[in-house]
């Protein structure tokens, strides 16, 4: 106890014994270990999180947490797992859960993490849920706004037969999108045969399958609404196969606004989700859950804004 007082200047040691004790701990090499003193006050002040760092997506989310996390004073843990449908190990789980005051997970797919989450006693937020029906807060754009703002945005062009590659329909933002696409048809009243809908996943690779499958159409879409800016960058590599242009023949809509959409030619026209203040948004509710505030909502909403850039014109031949 003496030993400790004085290697963490506390009063109860004289000078003659704390100067002694600390002669001998630089003799030893003795450092401090910062979490053990953490964890000893009951706090460790260190945020966890686990990720596929796979995507500009997923990347922007973790800047905008360790951003806010820093700001609070707190430090981040980062897991990345490997693939979509990795489950974390019990031992990474165990192990965040022992060292961090609480955890954000960032791993919307069907992979059994939440089940393993709620297993331990330590607040949890999550990004880009599943579903609604899940035991933890969570924090997602207005990815339905967003359909909607890409499909009015296409028909206030002049574009009538727009065709949408939907993303991964385990996840509620592409199932909210494809749903906002399909109301706007009917809406607009713009064609809406089944085959305008092609579903991918949210990979460059399933941008370019989803593209080709709309391009083998009689009647081929004057313009394109991508489940995200990956896929729109596949379906514009199909187009381009195909021997066609963007905006001139299709028009092109993403879904993010990762920083590839202003360097690709032309420019990618897209749904800018606020990536950044996700982040930010989901550290401040695991904060306030860490010092025992309730959360107000289960579902926290940010609003996404379409970014018009040279991927979009007026159809050749207005329907």
């Amino acid at each position: 106890m003496t030993a400790s007082r004085a290697l963490n200047k506390q009063s109860g040691v004289s000078e003659a014994t704390r100067e002694e004790i600390l002669r001998i701990a630089d003799e030893m090499g003795y450092v401090a270990n910062p979490l053990a003193q953490k964890l000893s006050a009951g706090k460790s002040h260190i945020i966890g999180a686990i990720a596929q760092l796979h995507t500009s997506f997923t990347g922007d989310l973790v800047m905008g947490i360790g951003s806010a996390v820093r700001g609070a004073g707190y430090e981040m843990l980062l897991y990345s797992l490997p693939g979509n449908d990795s489950q974390p190990p019990h031992s990474v789980v165990s192990l965040l859960r022992q060292i961090a005051d609480g955890l954000i997970a960032i791993l919307p797919y069907e992979s059994g993490y939440l089940e393993e989450l709620a297993r331990f006693d330590v607040p949890v937020i999550t990004i880009d849920a599943q579903s609604d029906d899940q035991p933890f807060p969570f924090v997602i754009a207005d990815s339905y706004q967003g359909g909607r703002l890409a499909v009015s945005h296409l028909a206030e062009l002049g574009h009538r037969r727009i065709g949408c590659i939907a993303g991964d329909l385990r996840l509620s933002s592409a199932r909210a999108r494809l749903q906002a696409y399909r109301d706007m048809v009917a809406q607009l009243d713009l064609a809406h045969e089944d085959d305008l809908i092609a579903v991918g996943g949210f990979s460059h690779k399933e941008g370019f399958d989803a593209a080709k499958k709309l391009l083998t159409l009689t009647d081929i879409p004057t313009a394109i609404v991508a489940s995200n800016d990956t896929t729109a960058f596949g379906a514009l590599a199909a187009i381009r196969e195909a021997g066609l242009s963007v905006p001139e023949d299709i028009s092109l809509v993403g879904f993010d606004d990762i920083p590839l959409a202003t360097e690709m030619q032309p420019t990618l026209t897209t749904i800018r989700q606020p990536l950044h203040e996700m982040g930010r948004s989901a550290t401040n509710l695991l904060l306030a859950r860490i010092v025992g505030l309730e959360v107000p909502t289960n579902r926290t909403i940010l609003p996404v804004k379409l970014i018009v850039r040279q991927s979009t014109a007026p159809p050749r031949n207005p329907g």
